[in-house]
């Protein structure tokens, strides 16, 4: 193209990444304070911060970031405290959805997510209004390339993992959040790989239930839709497709 050049293009590439890499950062660093603050800055005593750390690294995330995010954390290095909140809601067409923040100003967070939220057609609710959809649970992401079936359940569940499934290139190991340090430690020790760990949000084995009910009227050749008051998130239909 007239006016751009190969290093040009590499450079606005770059930028982008590097954009996104900072912002990555920028969510780790306050899982790290968080996981200080509450549970003091020795990652050997404290497993939410271990954790948080073996993700920083995994992402890249340099030595000295980690170490001063640990300090705000520990009170060592001044900086705004910050803190957990869920926000709950709904998007566009009425689907539910759930938000864990970490914020050093929730002055500022509320008022830009409720802006978030009317702008894409949506609103703010109010404590628990969809949250009864999901369950907590841990979440490990293994890459089927590094690891056999067989040897990921052998480990996985004798450490404690509830579940454990091959969804497309990965194997999705589920745990309690209470086990999610122990098994984690387990697959570290047995040198297995995960991509991604997290104690996130997951639809209610009864919401699944529902759903793939819904799919299978769906589906069948004499309907012709199906309508209901479930709220279906693009979480739950991604656990469906799954």
């Amino acid at each position: 193209m007239a006016g751009h050049s190969h290093a040009a293009n590499i450079k606005h590439k770059k930028a982008a990444v590097d954009a996104k890499r900072g912002k990555l950062w920028t969510k780790l660093s306050k899982a790290i304070i968080i996981a200080a603050k509450l549970g003091g800055g020795d990652p050997a005593g404290n497993s939410r911060l271990r954790n948080a750390i073996i993700e920083a690294r995994a992402l890249s995330m340099p030595k000295d970031n980690i170490e001063r995010a640990i300090k705000r954390g520990t009170g060592e290095l001044d900086g705004n405290s910050v803190d957990e909140a869920v926000y709950e809601g709904y998007g566009p067409h009425g689907v539910a959805v759930l938000c864990d923040i970490m914020t050093d100003n929730r002055n500022r967070t509320a008022p830009e997510l409720r802006k978030l939220f009317e702008t894409h057609g949506g609103n703010l609710g109010g404590t628990g209004c969809v949250a009864y959809l999901f369950d907590r649970k841990g979440l490990f992401l293994v890459p089927v390339s590094g690891v056999s079936e067989e040897r990921i359940f052998e480990i996985a569940m004798e450490a404690g993992a509830e579940d454990i499934q091959a969804v497309e290139d990965y194997f999705e190991v589920l745990t309690s959040p209470e086990l999610f340090s122990v098994v984690g430690e387990s697959l570290d020790n047995a040198n297995i790989n995960c991509e991604s760990r997290q104690v996130t949000r997951i639809p209610l084995e009864e919401t699944k239930a529902v759903l793939k009910f819904l799919e299978a009227l769906d589906d069948h050749d004499d309907v012709q839709s199906v309508s209901s008051n479930l709220d279906i998130t693009p979480e739950l239909r991604a656990q469906l497709d799954a």
